[in-house]
């Protein structure tokens, strides 16, 4: 039944050839039957995976409006295969992009935390640019992002490399960093750097071509919120909702922001709803 929780089941799919292959785990809700509502797609944080908290949130509020819902782990996170060392943007979208086609639902919306705020951002693009060679293939119906992370390789951690992260980097090609949410460090690595310089969202216009809401702490100490308003000003010909939580950390799993977070999306699925209604 739909609202079952799938998390006993996931499913597997090949992502890659040869030594690049790794087996991407997904779980799918489908939709019940005749609600053709957009599916919504779950894009996680750097080292965070499908079973977090707003990522459980998200697929309950799909199964109480029978929507469809996907999540994945991206390679080397969560139950997917994969080095987390071989990580890159460009690597984590290609297992995105190869999720949300092997789904094939006809609208979705993108619902991205931290880095998977830029993997949405990259994902809109590549969704834009291959619809518009092939004419298939997923239509964005909406975008929310919560403290969302583009650019954040050159934006956030180039410019304040200290000098023996710097060495590191170039000796050992990665260096480590205490995480506040793990007793494992970050680990970033020289190609994860180098690889989010071709993935730059932020060195222009950004053309969605759906509405989008972005929920932003101020007390985020990780993407700090000036730069939730930096991505807003990348983005000038969509219908933007920015909404700062006073108080709110980077992580916005608190109860009253899952409310946010789930109300942004209802706003987010009536808006789409209404956009398919004949003026």
């Amino acid at each position: 039944m739909s609202d079952q929780m799938p998390d006993s089941a996931p499913q597997f799919l090949t992502v890659g050839e040869g030594e690049a292959a790794r087996e991407i785990a997904m779980l799918v809700r489908p939709a019940q039957a005749g609600n053709g509502a957009p599916a919504l797609v779950w894009l996680s944080g750097y080292r965070s995976d499908m079973s977090g908290t707003k990522a459980v949130e998200l697929d309950g509020l799909a199964a109480e409006l029978g929507l469809a819902c996907i999540r994945l782990d991206y390679s080397g996170h969560g139950l997917s295969g994969g080095s987390f060392g071989d990580g890159t943007i460009s690597r984590w979208l290609e297992e995105a992009l190869a999720v949300i086609r092997h789904v094939a639902p006809d609208r979705v919306i993108l619902v991205g935390s931290s880095m998977g705020g830029w993997i949405a951002l990259r994902l809109a693009q590549e969704l834009a640019r291959q619809g518009g060679v092939t004419l298939d293939g997923p239509k964005l119906a909406g975008m929310v992002l919560i403290a969302p992370a583009p650019d954040f390789t050159s934006e956030l951690i180039e410019p304040n490399l200290k000098a023996k992260e710097r060495k590191s980097l170039a000796e050992r090609g990665y260096f480590e960093e205490r995480s506040q949410y793990s007793p494992e460090p970050n680990i970033y690595t020289r190609a994860l750097i180098e690889d989010g310089r071709k993935n730059r969202v932020l060195d222009g216009i950004i053309e969605t071509g759906c509405p989008v809401h972005i929920l932003q702490g101020m007390k985020d100490t990780d993407v700090p919120h000036a730069h939730a308003m930096k991505l807003a000003e990348h983005l000038p010909a969509d219908d933007v909702v920015l909404t700062f939580v006073r108080d709110g950390d980077h992580r916005l799993s608190r109860p009253g922001d899952i409310a946010l977070l789930l109300s942004a999306v209802k706003g987010i699925i009536r808006s789409s709803t209404n956009r398919q209604m004949p003026v």
